[in-house]
């Protein structure tokens, strides 16, 4: 199985370019499904959950090609309505194709997703949605069989959590379903407003993306259409992170700094130096690092879940104490028993941890338990005395496009050994 192997100590210089949102990019594989012709799809990130998705959509009956960062995905061959089982555990997301292939065939099979284990995210708020639009759902061991036969039909929707899952899932099946739905308290990230603009671009009539109430009139019919993917806020806040804990300096290129304010801020409050333009942040973090008082995840324009553990990673050699609160995830922490091999001193009550910097780090073999927890210990090992093992990085390679050799671009000793 592949590892990681990094020896720290180095400071990250240089410059490099962000790929495409993961969060974003998987949503627009499954609307494809709703769009006839060939959509194309660029800034399409090489991470292994758009392979699945790919999969997926050929499972379906699609055609797909993937030429560098450009996907294709021709539908006009799409004569499926299943998932299988294997496909839908790989990744959590592939819950979001419910609503594009009941939305397009009227008739879907998935089982449960999969992905990774963050403690319940349960998709009920999926299924209530989407039968309130009249899909007839029957959950058998495990498995939803659902059927739309006279197709779906527009209604009002109150979530009781701005979920964004949910609501992506929400405006796959309405744009083709009859009449008009009303999402209220509905998830605001970039990544909703991307999706938006994609379906909106096919012809669907979508219109509130990013604001609490989302209003889709349902049209007759999409059609291929080509877009490009925003820039991964995510994997911004990472690279930012790994600087900052090398004191180091470094360029994103293909950026959107309007899409992670809080967190920027944040890293303002470490001590990092950061400037911002259009397309491109700069960070200086020759200083040294500063604790800061107290952080808490929320949903956008809130700090993001995603962005904590490399947060936390960059807190532990921070000046003094910090205080993190996860109010997302239940289970988000699985990872911080492997920052404490590293070195970390960390202590957890429940969803909220607290960092006491210390002054060093020091390398020992790890293993990744999530996808974010991973490139967490990856941040921590560039800081850290010695080489350090990682094991595990599969998760790391579902939402990363060639972290080895950017973090190597900068400057970073680290390979990957099979």
């Amino acid at each position: 199985m592949p590892k990681l192997y990094i020896t720290g100590g180095n400071k990250l210089q240089g410059e490099i370019n962000l790929h495409g949102a993961k969060n974003s990019v998987l949503p627009l594989l499954s609307a494809t499904v709703l769009c006839k012709g060939k959509s194309v799809i660029h800034n399409c990130p090489k991470i292994s959950d758009v392979g699945v998705s790919i999969k997926i959509l050929e499972n379906l009956g699609c055609k797909c090609t993937q030429e560098g960062n450009t996907v294709a995905v021709d539908t006009d061959t799409i004569d499926g309505y299943n998932i299988p089982d294997n496909l839908m555990r790989e990744m959590r997301s592939s819950i979001v194709f419910l609503g594009a292939i009941a939305g397009r065939m009227k008739r879907a099979v998935v089982s449960n997703p999969g992905g990774c284990e963050l403690g319940p995210r349960p998709i009920n708020m999926h299924l209530s949605a989407l039968r309130k639009m009249g899909l007839q759902i029957e959950e058998n061991h495990g498995f939803l069989d659902c059927n739309a036969k006279d197709g779906l039909t527009g209604t009002e929707l109150f979530l009781p959590f701005a979920s964004v899952g949910a609501t992506e899932n929400i405006i796959l099946a309405a744009v083709l379903a009859k009449g008009t739905t009303v999402i209220h308290n509905s998830a605001r990230e970039p990544e909703i407003i991307d999706l938006a603009d994609f379906l909106n671009d096919a012809g669907a009539d979508i219109r509130g993306a990013g604001t609490d109430i989302i209003v889709i009139n349902g049209v007759k019919e999409l059609y291929a259409v080509e877009h490009r993917v925003i820039p991964d806020r995510i994997a911004a806040a990472t690279y930012i992170c790994a600087a900052g804990i090398t004191r180091g300096s470094i360029m994103l290129n293909n950026v959107e700094p309007n899409h992670f304010a809080v967190p920027l801020n944040f890293f303002k409050e470490c001590g990092c130096k950061i400037i911002c333009s259009d397309s491109k942040i700069y960070v200086n973090a020759l200083n040294c690092i500063n604790a800061v008082s107290e952080i808490k995840t929320s949903v956008y324009p809130g700090f993001p879940t995603d962005a904590g553990p490399t947060m936390i990673s960059l807190l532990s050699v921070a000046n003094g104490t910090s205080l993190f609160v996860e109010n997302i995830f239940q289970n988000r922490y699985k990872y911080i028993d492997e920052l404490i091999r590293l070195g970390c001193n960390i202590k957890t009550q429940g969803n909220v941890a607290v960092i006491e910097g210390v002054e060093r780090l020091s390398a020992a073999s790890v293993e990744c338990t999530d996808l974010r927890g991973g490139a967490a210990l990856v941040v921590a090992a560039l800081a850290a005395d010695g080489t350090s093992e990682i094991n595990k990085i599969y998760h790391i390679e579902r939402g990363y496009e060639n972290i080895v050799d950017n973090l190597a671009r900068l400057g970073a000793d680290i390979r990957k050994e099979m």
